[in-house]
């Protein structure tokens, strides 16, 4: 940061000079880039602006009406000052023309009153200026540094506003240009208060420039965007006047934004990224305080306290490709569910939740039951998502506070992991829709339940892995076509006396007769309990 007409004023060689203002004390916070000594009175057209003149006076002119031209010259070019020496032309005092020149027009006058080498005040100054451009220049180097290597990481948003809040020491915030927080940064702040009224405060605060600060509000505020496309706004909260490595620092997040927006190909939205945070810290404990969470969702758009939650997990039914077209799946099915609320007027969190579901934390609006909102969810994402493939929406139970929302996505993926096995069509699953299914998985870790799977399947599984047969999906076939043997065949792709042949073998390894309903029964609650095992190890 330059050095200001009042730093100039305490230095040690100035202050042997007994300087005195004679005009313009309001105006001593001016910067001053550097020093100049000139004695001609014709020295405006010399001076690029920023610069401080030190002059005895001895050849300026006589007439006082020169006198205030000078004054207007140097005011008029920025000159950030002018201290002239008495003694040699002005004796004990300025002329008042120059003194009333200098306030008419805000420049800042200071006299010595004592001899003093010139030199000495320009060596001081050019030092205190040069020192602090070197030590400017190597912050800059050391930002460039830590942010370039950010980039190179592919860092996200969050760990961006991280690094930029541990070098600032202040709170600093990513919004889009609807003024919704995409990610926040507190500093050891108060999250609520920090985020208490978000979208109207930021609207209010328009600076012309790119990167400026706002003294009313005391936010510097940066665009970020790139080529021409300009999609959010970095905000850091400052207590005072940032200096010029706030502005670089600012500066060089949103370049490192920009640049990942840039290079984001297979993930998933900015927003998308948001409102997954929101509900990981949610499911994870991330928040030390639920009304931390809820103040994060407002300042995305979602209110969430007054309102009941419910949880909802979407999963594609074709398994997820574990690679970068897998993860544009997922985040494409984000989106389009992201439409769909919209379409609906739901506002709702949506993220991914793993690599193979999308996760919506849906605040019911008022007189509207649950039923009604998932309905129109559905409908609304099977249109959009109609060349995506078929999925299964599954909702876990109705909560009143975000402290409950946690139970409510894990009965959510429970019931999507039964769900995504036999999926019917419907519009939604809920825990009571999975009957049977939905009670054995409940109790899959149970080893009650694992020894029975065990006792019944056990000799036929053994058989299958000694031998790489598949007796077991032909043991499936039969009794999920309800034992109805002509039905079972041709799903099979087998011909009757071989599929008979296939039963005959079963009935002999399990030592059990497939025409007794009981047997069947429980070999088919094994089946079932097995694919609930194998499901959750996967």
């Amino acid at each position: 940061m330059l050095p200001t007409i009042a730093d100039v004023l305490a230095l040690e060689t100035v202050r042997r000079g007994n300087p005195r203002v004679v005009a313009g004390a309001d105006r001593l916070d001016t910067k001053v880039r550097w020093v100049h000594v000139g004695e001609i009175a014709d020295i405006a057209h010399l001076l690029r602006g920023g610069e401080l003149v030190l002059t005895t006076g001895v050849a300026l002119p006589e007439d006082p009406e020169k006198l205030a031209e000078y004054i207007a010259d140097l005011a008029q070019v920025g000159a950030s000052g002018l201290v002239v020496e008495l003694g040699r032309r002005f004796v004990r005092e300025l002329p008042r023309p120059v003194v009333d020149a200098a306030e008419e027009h805000g420049l800042p006058l200071v006299v010595l009153t004592r001899e003093t080498p010139f030199v000495q005040i320009t060596e001081s100054v050019h030092a205190r200026i040069i020192d602090i451009q070197l030590e400017e220049l190597r912050a800059s180097e050391q930002l460039h540094e830590v942010f370039t290597e950010l980039s190179v990481e592919g860092a996200s948003p969050a760990d961006v506003l991280a690094q930029v809040a541990r070098l600032a020491g202040r709170p600093v915030l990513l919004e889009n240009l609807a003024h919704q927080v995409l990610a926040c940064e507190s500093a050891g702040r108060d999250i609520g208060a920090l985020l208490a009224g978000w979208e109207t405060r930021s609207r209010a605060v328009a600076p012309p420039e790119r990167t400026a600060y706002d003294a009313a509000s005391g936010w510097l505020v940066t665009t970020v965007g790139a080529r021409g496309q300009d999609w959010g706004r970095l905000i850091l909260l400052c207590d005072a006047q940032p200096g010029p490595r706030d502005l670089v620092l600012a500066e060089r997040a949103a370049t490192t934004l920009a640049l990942g927006r840039l290079l984001e190909r297979h993930q998933e939205s900015l927003e998308r990224q948001a409102h997954g945070t929101i509900i990981t810290g949610i499911l994870t404990h991330a928040y030390a305080d639920p009304d931390e969470a809820a103040a994060r969702a407002r300042a995305v758009g979602v209110p969430l306290t007054g309102r009941k939650l419910i949880s909802v997990v979407i999963r594609p039914t074709e398994p997820v490709e574990q690679a970068l077209d897998g993860q544009a799946q997922l985040g494409e099915l984000a989106e389009a569910t992201a439409g769909a609320c919209r379409d609906a007027r739901l506002p709702a969190l949506i993220g991914a939740l793993d690599q193979e579901s999308v996760g919506i934390l849906l605040p019911l609006p008022a007189r509207t039951g649950p039923e009604a909102a998932l309905t129109t969810l559905s409908e609304r994402l099977r249109v959009l998502w109609r060349r995506g493939g078929a999925f299964v929406l599954a909702a876990g139970s109705v909560v009143e506070s975000v402290r409950d929302v946690r139970r409510s996505f894990l009965e959510a993926e429970q019931v999507a992991d039964v769900a995504v096995r036999r999926p019917d069509g419907r519009a939604y699953y809920r825990l009571p829709d999975l009957r049977l299914r939905g009670l054995l998985h409940l109790l899959r870790d149970d080893a009650r339940l694992q020894t029975f799977a065990e006792r019944e399947l056990g000799p036929l599984l053994a058989h299958d892995a000694q031998r790489g047969g598949d007796l077991t999906r032909i043991l499936r076939i039969y009794l999920d076509a309800g034992r109805n043997k002509a039905v079972a065949a041709q799903k099979a792709h087998l011909s009757r006396p071989a599929f008979y042949d296939r039963l005959r073998r079963l009935e002999r390894i399990l030592e059990t007769d497939l025409d007794d309903v009981e047997s069947c029964l429980s070999l088919h609650v094994a089946l079932l309990a097995l694919e609930s095992f194998r499901r959750e190890n996967r």
